[in-house]
Order: structure tokens, then C-alpha cells, then sequence
């Protein structure tokens, strides 16, 4: 490679001190600043700074983007080892693991004594023998893991210290009527309240509570349509104590981030049916206590089927979860079935909600040609995401802020213009888009000429990013109204410290 001048040198340290110091936005703002300066001078592109780019957005997420960068590595330096390494990463991240086994492969000729190559090759041709098994054995009945768990068969040892959701463990006959407990609507918030306080105070509720939860958790999700409608109530009742006007909050991600879950509701009060959630996906992985967070969620929503209401982000899916710790955690702290269990749950979540008719939330996008709500609320679920769809396209695209379509900077579903959203607001009588899925410096970020806003309620993001936190009260009028918050301490467990085999990457 040739020698780079001084500016560009500068701007590769800058880029590599703050990809190191945790902030890979800022650092992908220097590496593409080092880049146009080349490009602009005449100069051929530098194999290292395209690369260190590439593991800037994965950082981000942005596996598109990555790949791109890393193959522009490679094609201008064939020899470059670590441009193969954000190639094989990102394409593992997108589920092509045949890619990814492939770009391992290379490293591994390239440095045969490297040991971390071959364990990201071996782990890439694990995934791609398990796949080939799995569709081999596809046409076999199989069946769902919810309906063949016996949470009776689950038995609570004398030094269980935790909550029980009729105020004492249960034996023998009274099982069915603490089964019975976990119905929509019956779970008593008691309960519910003192599961919160223990993942608070770093302690879980009981393996048999989680399976009941969980397997009814399921049957409610698949009972919804794929599209919600939520109607806020024209006034409180008489004996309220609320003294605001009705409303909902809108929280985007939280990331297992379960301190700063509490801290929105210190802010903002527990969820009720006088003071309504919707939490838009993205519940899990990266933070640590992600198991705090969801199992909080769906106390709640089983506690009171009014006061939260969830849908599914793009991390809410086995892949994601393989990488970015969720699946890690959940055996650490349960077991394998529970996090089955989690994924079958996952599976059922709804994809989208309308507020009062006006205002759409997804946690992503929208798809590039419009299509109607009945579209939405007939999406068949159950499944992990496809590649492409509409299904896709809800959970992974993105706003750009020019009009038309772009290929997606995270290599799935698309970017999509402010004509593309006035054209699906229009077609379906809406007022504004409200998506999550990306990180705002400022907790959110209005786009589109209004139209489109982005919440994102995971403040410093990965212990990492400095940003802050945000909610959005909608009331009957349908206008915005944002709270932004900081991060709150919490115990002293890593960010992915759950992660496990290529997890390491992605940290």
C-alpha cells in the first residue's frame, strides 16, 4: 500500500482512538472523512481504513455497509487478513453463513497459526451443518416445544427465596389453579411487583413461573392480529388518580438495559390501564439483564393486557440473539428450553400498532410501495423473519433523507424517502410514521418533514455511546410530546458479557 500524506494519517488515528473508546459513529465520521480525502486527491483506497470502517458499522449494525467496505478492502488488498474478518462477520451477522464460512476459510489459509480464525471457521460450519440438518428433518412433524413442556414437572426447592404468584408455593392438586394464575388478566400484580424488586436486587423468579409465562404468553400474541389498534379512553374514571390527560407512552429500544427500563417508569409511573405503554421491539440482547427487561414486560402485559402492549423488533429473532447475548444469557440464568420457550413467544409478537388511527409504529419502517393496514394485520407470524417482505421490511428498514429507495446500509429490507412515507401515511388516513431501531444521539430524531420520528429509549447505548434516552406521550390529539433522559448506574456486568463463539466480534 502506498504511503498515506499526514491528513489522512490523522484521521486514521482519530477514527481508530474513538472506535476504541466505544463511539463507532464518531469514528465512522473520521474513517469516511480519511476516505473522501483520498478519493478527492487522486489517491488509491487504503485497504486499513476501509476495513477499520467496515468494523465501525458493524458495530452499528450496518452490515451492508460493511460488507461493501471490506470487499473494497479486499479488492485492493487481497492479502489484507482483517478486511476478510469484517466480511466473514458481517455476512454471519445476515445469516449467510456459507459466505461467512467461506471468508473464514481465506483467514485461515492466509494465517494458518491463527487460532481465532479457525474457531469463527469452525463455528461458521457448525451453523451451516446445523441448517442443513434442519431442513432435512423440515417435511417431520414436529411439535412446538410449548405444547409438550410440563411446568408441573418443574419442582421449587426449600431454598427458593423468591415471589410466588399466589403468595406461597403450591404443591400437588393446587398446580392447575396456579396455572390458571398466568391467564390474561389474572396474574396478580402483587406478583408481578415483587418480580420487578427482585431483578432489581439481582435475584429471578422461579424456572416453573418463567414456563407458565412464557407458554401463555404465546397463546395470547397468537390470539392478535399482526397489526394492533389502540384507543386511548376519552377521559379517566371519576376516582383516578392520574392527573394528566389520557395518553400512551411510546418507548423505542432498551437493549436489556433493565436499570434504565426502571428508571422510565420512575419517571413516568408504572404501567396501568390509566397509563399505557407501548414498547416498539428490541427488547433484548447487547445489555445484560435482558432477561429482567422482558420478563418484566410480559408480567405486565399478563398481568394486564391493557397497560403494555409489545411488538417485535429485529432482535427479537434466533440469529440475533445467537450473536448478541441474549440466547448466552438466558441459559446462564435459566436454561436451553426456557430460551426456546422465549423464541417461540418472539415468534408471535405483533409487528405493528396504529394509535388512535393516526399515528403507525413499527419497529423499523415501512415497505417501499404502500400497502394497507389490512396488508399489516394479515402478515402470517409464527415464523423467523424472511430475508425480504413485508414482515422484513417492518423490523429492519430505515428512513433516508432523500426521496425514493436506497439498497439498506444494515443489508436487509431497504431505505426509504419522504415520498415513500407521505405516499403509505396518504394511502392508509395516517398522520406520522414512529419507528425505533437506531441509535439518536438526542433520544430521538424527527425526520420527513415531521412525518417520520425515530424513539430510541436505551440511554448510552452499550455503556458506550454518551446518547440520551427517550419517550413520546401521544394524547387524543395525536401531537408528540418527547421526555429525554439520562442513563442511570447499574450492577457492574458488562454489555454482552453473555455473548459467546462469534459474539466476541460483535462487541
Amino acid at each position: 500500500m502506498s504511503e498515506l500524506p499526514e491528513q489522512v494519517l490523522q484521521l486514521k488515528q482519530k477514527g481508530n482512538e474513538t472506535l476504541m473508546a466505544g463511539h463507532p459513529l464518531e469514528a465512522i465520521g473520521h474513517y469516511s472523512e480519511a476516505i473522501d480525502l483520498l478519493e478527492s486527491s487522486n489517491l488509491p483506497p487504503n485497504a486499513i481504513i476501509l476495513s477499520n470502517r467496515a468494523q465501525a458499522f458493524i458495530k452499528v449494525e450496518n452490515y451492508g455497509l460493511a460488507i461493501m467496505d471490506a470487499t473494497l478492502a479486499i479488492d485492493t488488498d487481497p492479502s489484507y487478513v482483517k478486511a476478510y474478518y469484517r466480511r466473514g462477520t458481517a455476512n454471519y451477522a445476515l445469516n449467510k453463513f456459507k459466505l461467512a464460512k467461506k471468508d473464514f476459510l481465506k483467514v485461515c489459509k492466509l494465517k494458518p497459526k491463527d487460532r481465532d480464525a479457525r474457531l469463527r471457521y469452525s463455528e461458521c460450519d457448525k451453523v451451516v451443518k446445523e441448517m442443513a440438518f434442519a431442513a432435512a428433518i423440515q417435511s417431520e412433524e414436529t411439535i412446538p416445544l410449548s405444547e409438550s413442556y410440563q411446568p408441573n414437572d418443574v419442582i421449587i426447592a426449600k431454598g427458593y427465596d423468591g415471589p410466588h404468584p399466589n403468595g406461597e408455593v403450591m404443591v400437588n392438586g393446587d398446580l392447575d389453579k396456579e396455572d390458571m394464575l398466568f391467564e390474561p388478566g389474572k396474574l396478580p400484580m402483587d406478583f408481578v411487583m415483587a418480580a420487578v424488586q427482585a431483578f432489581k436486587d439481582q435475584k429471578l423468579i422461579h424456572k416453573r413461573y418463567v414456563a407458565r409465562l412464557l407458554i401463555h404468553c404465546k397463546k395470547y400474541f397468537q390470539s392478535l392480529p399482526s397489526l394492533t389498534e389502540i384507543t386511548l379512553p376519552d377521559q379517566h374514571d371519576e376516582e383516578s388518580k392520574i392527573d394528566h390527560a389520557p395518553r400512551i407512552t411510546v418507548c423505542g429500544d432498551t437493549h436489556g438495559q433493565f436499570y434504565d427500563v426502571l428508571n422510565i417508569f420512575n419517571i413516568n409511573g408504572y404501567p396501568s390501564s390509566e397509563n399505557p405503554y407501548l414498547f416498539n421491539g428490541d427488547f433484548v440482547d447487547r445489555g445484560s439483564f435482558s432477561v429482567e427487561v422482558i420478563l418484566t414486560f410480559l408480567l405486565f402485559k399478563m398481568a394486564n393486557p391493557d397497560c403494555i402492549h409489545l411488538q417485535r423488533g429485529n432482535h427479537e429473532t434466533k440469529n440475533m440473539n445467537r450473536i448478541y447475548g441474549f440466547e448466552g444469557e438466558v441459559k446462564a440464568k435459566y436454561d436451553d428450553k426456557i430460551f426456546d420457550l422465549f423464541l417461540e413467544v418472539f415468534c408471535e409478537l405483533p409487528l405493528a400498532a396504529v394509535i388512535e388511527n393516526k399515528i403507525f409504529v413499527t419497529h423499523g419502517g415501512i415497505p417501499v410501495e404502500p400497502v394497507s393496514l389490512e396488508q399489516v394485520k394479515k402478515i402470517k407470524r409464527g415464523i423467523e423473519p424472511p430475508e425480504s417482505g413485508l414482515m422484513s421490511d417492518l423490523l429492519w428498514s430505515d428512513p433516508q433523507p432523500f426521496e425514493g429507495k436506497s439498497p439498506s446500509k444494515r443489508g436487509v429490507g431497504f431505505s426509504f424517502g419522504p415520498d415513500i412515507t407521505e405516499a403509505f401515511l396518504e394511502k392508509n388516513g395516517l398522520k406520522m410514521l414512529v419507528r425505533s431501531h437506531e441509535v439518536k444521539e438526542e433520544g430521538y430524531l424527527v425526520e420527513h418533514g415531521g412525518k417520520t420520528v425515530t424513539v430510541f429509549s436505551a440511554p448510552n447505548y452499550c455503556d458506550s455511546m454518551g446518547n440520551k434516552g427517550a419517550f413520546i406521550h401521544f394524547e387524543k390529539d395525536c401531537e408528540a410530546k418527547y421526555t429525554q433522559f439520562e442513563a442511570v448506574p447499574h450492577p457492574d456486568v458488562r454489555p454482552m458479557a453473555y455473548a459467546a463463539g462469534m459474539g466476541g466480534l460483535f462487541q
